[in-house]
């Protein structure tokens, strides 16, 4: 009797945990390639005030755009309390690009990983999508939460700044393989859309007559903070043409308690060139 008393106190107590939600502070962070010719907003000039973001934030989980392998492992330097996921989007390994995923290691447990390209052959190392300019890659994730044992998939990507078939098609393809290789889980995905609110490109995420759809975190979140646009240019963008492009994208199971795009500027310097968007959510 004693064994039962014990054994179904165990069970509730874990049926208890897993019943509770759990809240994530999730960023979409362009943190933009080294460009020697960017000056004195190079990189190398950056790189601190860029893992100080992700720290001040308290980021969970942070899926980030343009990351070149130095800058890879300036960050991991510099944050050796995440584990990082990705590839170089040219050759499969560190050559070109990486839209990385950042994760807090003691927080949540690796359960599976990988990577596409945003082309007609998503298996394909460094294949190039349609009429894109550039190769592009998406990173994905099924985590964890060590406590409650929840898991959800994130996924992380940068569409095409030039061509427009290639972000329609390549947000198909996202939302087909994201709703198959998270098998009903939950789904946040982040990324560089290069596309506005209002474009055909995120109104097809968006879309809810199509059952893959997912939501931007803004338009449900409980609180909004920030500016409206999240590309600059590192301030040389006029003020009436910078457009929001950055996104923190939730399956409908996700509520969002807050938006927000933070300033351009950290201690008088630019982060980026794009404005950083953190979503605060919890999952049920």
């Amino acid at each position: 009797m004693k064994k039962l008393f014990y054994f179904l106190a165990a069970v509730l107590l874990l049926t208890s945990c897993n019943s509770k939600p759990i809240d994530l502070n999730v960023m979409s962070f362009n943190i933009r390639y080294d460009n020697p010719e960017d000056s004195l907003d190079n990189w190398q000039y950056r790189k601190d005030i860029a893992a100080q973001t992700i720290k001040n934030q308290n980021a969970d989980i942070v899926g980030a755009q343009e990351v070149l392998v130095n800058q890879l492992n300036d960050l991991k330097s510099r944050l050796p309390e995440y584990n990082a996921i990705g590839v170089g989007r040219i050759d499969g390994v560190d050559k070109g690009e990486y839209s990385v995923i950042l994760y807090k290691k003691d927080r949540f447990n690796e359960i599976e990983s990988g990577n596409f390209w945003l082309s007609e052959t998503p298996e394909v190392v460094g294949s190039l999508g349609w009429d894109g300019a550039c190769e592009r890659i998406a990173t994905w994730a099924v985590l964890e939460d060590t406590s409650s044992k929840k898991q959800f998939f994130f996924i992380n990507t940068h569409l095409d700044h030039v061509g427009k078939v290639a972000r329609q098609e390549g947000v198909t393809l996202l939302l087909d393989r994201a709703t198959t290789l998270s098998k009903g889980l939950p789904i946040i995905m982040t990324g560089d859309f290069n596309a506005t609110p209002d474009s055909d490109v995120i109104k097809h995420v968006t879309d809810t007559s199509n059952p893959e759809h997912l939501i931007h975190s803004k338009d449900i979140a409980v609180e909004k903070s920030g500016t409206e646009w999240t590309f600059h240019g590192f301030g040389r963008v006029p003020m009436e043409r910078r457009e929001f492009i950055d996104y923190v994208f939730v399956s409908k199971d996700i509520k969002v308690l807050k938006h927000s795009v933070l300033p351009e500027k950290s201690d008088d310097k630019f982060i980026s060139d794009h404005s950083v968007v953190v979503a605060q959510i919890e999952i049920q």
